[in-house]
């Protein structure tokens, strides 16, 4: 997913020399490419990722794109009052890049773990909020950020999931779920997103489930959510991040005023990281690894 990341971002910037790429830093391989066959398109803006989102203001007003990359622990989590103020506030089309979402940064602890980011960016006007979980759906969330005439967030978490669609998907409509398998429509049906996508996939499809993506968590299309319940018994969301504020709030916002049904939500509960280790660890500590997930599904089937 990262190589569709940077593949994507190459593109665009060959065919608009107004793109630019903002980095706080990062000597990452990832921009190898980029610096090679843009040079002048590139900028390191050190280790300052407010300042970092202030230039990119200044840069949308005169007429450039900038992608703004940083860690998700601090673009947008550090830089919220920039992106709310200088960004959002004035609608600027800046594109807004968290890489290692949830808890890729797993050994660096709380202050590089980021379950919250979803919520903070939700609740900011004028700022869309994309979440990929495949290399498919960060190419089509590529386009659909360069295309945007607003901010937009762009959550990358665990790269090296795997694909959950066979090939390229359709342009991303405003908030629509994409439908990744078709199961039985009286059991439950899963709407996940980001790095979760893979898990309900491989879980829904020994129990016969619908599975949805949802990339596009801001604006959140209602009809899709409530469609997506009118099809099955009940939902069962799956995020790594905060059980508030995100996926499994978004679905339950719609559901209890337009479609009530019974909603599982799976995700971090309202707690820090106890301690560090490994990304499998970390998932295990918060119930999010295969085997925990898939019992809290498997009991809430057999509830129906």
């Amino acid at each position: 997913m990262r190589e569709a990341f940077s593949n994507a971002l190459v593109r665009l910037a060959l065919a608009d020399p107004k793109v630019l790429l903002l980095t706080g830093d990062h000597g990452y391989a990832l921009f190898d490419e980029f610096r090679k066959r843009c040079p002048d398109q590139y900028i390191n803006a050190g280790i300052a990722e407010q300042n970092m989102v202030g230039m990119a203001a200044g840069l949308a007003r005169v007429g450039f794109r900038p992608f703004v990359y940083g860690l998700a622990a601090f673009v947008p989590i550090r830089t919220l009052e920039q992106i709310k103020l200088d960004i959002a506030h004035d609608d600027l089309p800046v594109v807004l890049v968290g890489d290692g979402a949830g808890f890729v940064y797993s050994h660096l602890g709380t202050s590089h773990q980021s379950t919250e980011d979803i919520a903070c960016t939700r609740a900011i006007p004028g700022l869309e909020v994309l979440s990929p979980a495949d290399r498919f759906e960060m190419t089509a969330c590529m386009e659909r950020a360069y295309a945007a005439k607003q901010a937009v967030y762009l959550r990358m978490g665990k790269s090296d999931c795997g694909d959950v669609h066979a090939q390229t998907i359709p342009e991303l409509k405003a908030g629509g779920l994409v439908q990744v398998l078709l199961g039985r429509s009286d059991r439950p049906g899963l709407i996940a997103t980001g790095s979760m996508v893979r898990v309900a996939v491989d879980i829904a499809q020994r129990l016969n489930l619908s599975v949805w993506s949802a990339p596009v968590l801001k604006p959140f299309l209602s009809d899709d959510v409530c469609a997506a319940a009118r099809a099955t018994t009940g939902l069962v969301t799956l995020e790594e991040h905060s059980v508030l504020g995100g996926l499994g709030a978004a679905v339950t916002e719609i559901t209890s005023e337009q479609q009530p049904t019974r909603v599982l939500r799976i995700g971090v509960q309202d707690r820090f990281s106890k301690y560090c280790g490994t990304y499998d660890y970390l998932l295990r500590e918060h119930g999010l690894d295969r085997s925990a997930v898939a019992r809290r599904i498997d009991d809430f089937v057999a509830s129906f």
